[in-house]
């Protein structure tokens, strides 16, 4: 653990938000869309308080994270809840049983229609995460804007992932296996450094090629999920195996956030740091050196000030 601590170089990879502050065209679709299921707003592309608002008890209506930030899980309720309306199929007001019933998942319309309601993370499960941590919701969820990927699965309903080829190399000589043939034959997949990402859905390729080399070390040399960790990490965090916390990886996004709970809870300075929102302290320890030119505390400072005082204002503990 300390070895990768002092390397780690974590960049989290995400889709489009819309937030407070934001305005044009996608901020118009958002508030017609917002309307036509029952939280009325002048479209005028503006992502003020209003909008902001809508955007939160829409999110508490469809069981999802109440965060005010229309990402791409937010986008797919909301296209899910307004299809009727813009088909003639349903009425313009959708109920809570509807949406909870035919809740998507995270990626695109086709994938989701394969998996189960249960797939995406909700503000309960973030209410669970706080209190076995013991630290406030609100820096669960400024964690989860600033530090997930925003969508634990692909379109394609796999896990999100990264492989990384200089990892591989090491877990290679972790199972005692010299990398120095497949280095020189296939350096995309196994290096001394890092690199070769094709990224997204392609990343699967790349993970299936290098599992041909050897299984386990492939899949500890990716990273899982909504918040990246490394499959390499599954003895520290009390996992079976890899292919056990691979496969936990496989079922929902509430079981990312577990792994990220394990994550936290085995690091004396990232809990430290979450309890007393140390937000430089604990963004040194979980990006690296990158953190500071990314900003990544001052995001997270920001994001926790701003989700308290939403959650005030929705009624829900901060």
């Amino acid at each position: 653990m300390s070895d990768w601590y002092a390397e780690v170089d974590f960049l989290p990879q995400q889709d489009r938000i819309l937030r407070r502050g934001d305005s044009g065209d996608e901020v118009m679709e958002l508030q017609r869309r917002l309307s036509a299921v029952g939280f009325p707003l002048t479209l005028d592309g503006q992502f003020g308080p209003a909008t902001e608002h809508a955007v939160r008890a829409f999110q508490n209506k469809a069981g999802l994270v109440v965060d005010g930030l229309a990402g791409p899980k937010t986008d797919l309720m909301l296209r899910h809840a307004t299809a009727g309306e813009e088909t003639g199929e349903r009425s313009e007001q959708s109920t809570a049983a509807e949406m909870e019933h035919q809740r998507p998942t995270a990626g695109n319309e086709k994938a989701s229609e394969a998996l189960d309601s249960e797939e995406l993370l909700g503000q309960q499960d973030l209410f669970w995460a706080a209190e076995e941590l013991s630290v406030p919701v609100a820096a669960i969820m400024a964690v989860n804007e600033v530090e997930s990927r925003g969508s634990g699965f692909f379109s394609n309903g796999r896990p999100a992932i990264l492989f990384e080829r200089h990892i591989m190399a090491r877990r290679l000589r972790h199972h005692g296996i010299d990398p120095a043939p497949h280095m020189a034959s296939e350096p995309d997949l196994i290096n001394s450094s890092a690199g070769g990402y094709l990224g997204g859905v392609r990343e699967y390729g790349r993970l299936e090629r290098a599992q041909q080399i050897h299984h386990d070390s492939a899949l500890e040399s990716a990273s899982w999920g909504l918040f990246q960790i490394m499959g390499f990490h599954w003895e520290h965090l009390d996992y079976d195996s890899v292919r056990h916390y691979v496969e936990c990886m496989h079922r929902c996004e509430r079981e990312h956030l577990a792994a990220f709970v394990r994550f936290i809870q085995k690091d004396p300075v990232l809990l430290s740091s979450l309890r007393h929102q140390q937000w430089a302290r604990f963004a040194r320890r979980y990006n690296g050196p990158a953190y500071a030119r990314n900003r990544y505390d001052e995001k997270m400072a920001r994001a926790f000030d701003n989700h308290a005082m939403g959650l005030r204002e929705s009624g829900l503990m901060a």
